[in-house]
């Protein structure tokens, strides 16, 4: 059974002196998803995830983000019940630098009808041990960090992340991912935007790649551009060379290569191409 939409965006447009931005995307996202919007500088990404929020009118289309619009005029009233549903973590915020890790959240908390515990958010984030430390003393992992305790803290139904690990280092990366991915089995629906492919392959239930402000394709990770039908690269080493072949049939063609070699394949190996590669070719294509 589909989950419901949490956001449902029809036929979107956006144009800043005379060029346009976005160009009539369709995008819908389901609730419990965590869903990638994937494009270069300037693809449209930015405009369009700024519409989401209600930070930037559309010039047409329809846009619905947890069966509200952005851009309704609407009694203030109206706006906060909603903005109460939604987390947002940008991809650089201003933080009151004097304050501790509790004193911040608990600042935030306050501008939230139902908002979680304090303490609670920090021991999920994993910043306990930085408490009561002063925000300017944090690294940039745990200043991070803070940003997804500031987003979460108003229990979002929707959560917008904006290059959630710009300047992390691996380890730091791969705890950022596994914070994502509770928030993900709490229920918390997640719009994501990254650079890197290997963190939507490793988040995402769905991405949409976007250029020229046009949506190309939204598909899982792994049928995206037609991934899980491409050829396969099978690699080997024969009299000291190194050999590859292309093949739709990687079963029948490394037991042709067996036989023939007399069963053993020395460095063999077998790789279909990766999301990076998909992404690429779908840019390159589209420049």
């Amino acid at each position: 059974m589909l989950h419901p939409l949490v956001i449902d965006v029809s036929n979107l447009t956006k144009t800043y002196d005379g060029k346009t931005a976005v160009n009539g995307i369709n995008l819908q996202v389901r609730k419990g998803e965590v869903f990638a919007l994937l494009g270069p500088n300037g693809a449209g990404k930015t405009t369009t995830v700024e519409i989401l929020e209600g930070y930037r009118e559309r010039d047409s289309g329809s846009v619905s983000v947890l069966g509200f619009d952005p851009n309704s005029k609407v009694s203030k009233s109206a706006e906060r019940k909603w903005r109460d549903q939604i987390g947002i973590v940008l991809q650089t915020t201003m933080d009151a630098l004097d304050l501790t890790v509790r004193e911040t959240l608990t600042h935030f908390a306050k501008y939230y009808s139902n908002p979680k515990n304090a303490n609670a958010v920090i021991e999920s984030v994993g910043l306990t041990e930085k408490i009561d430390e002063k925000i300017r003393t944090l690294s940039g992992g745990q200043r991070r960090r803070l940003d997804v305790a500031l987003g979460i803290i108003g229990r979002p139904e929707l959560l917008f992340l904006d290059e959630p690990t710009t300047g992390f280092d691996p380890e730091a990366r791969r705890a950022f991912w596994e914070l994502i991915r509770n928030l993900r089995d709490e229920g918390t629906s997640i719009l994501l935007t990254t650079h890197y492919l290997d963190e939507a392959e490793a988040l995402a239930d769905r991405v949409a790649v976007i250029n020229n402000g046009q949506i190309l394709e939204v598909a899982t990770p792994k049928t995206l551009g037609g991934r899980e039908n491409s050829k396969v690269e099978i690699s080997w080493i024969e009299n000291g060379e190194p050999r590859s072949i292309f093949s739709d049939t990687p079963t029948a063609t490394i037991q042709a290569l067996a036989a023939r070699l007399g069963g053993e394949i020395a460095g063999l190996t077998v790789a279909r191409p990766t999301l990076e590669d998909i992404y690429l070719k779908m840019i390159g294509e589209n420049l």
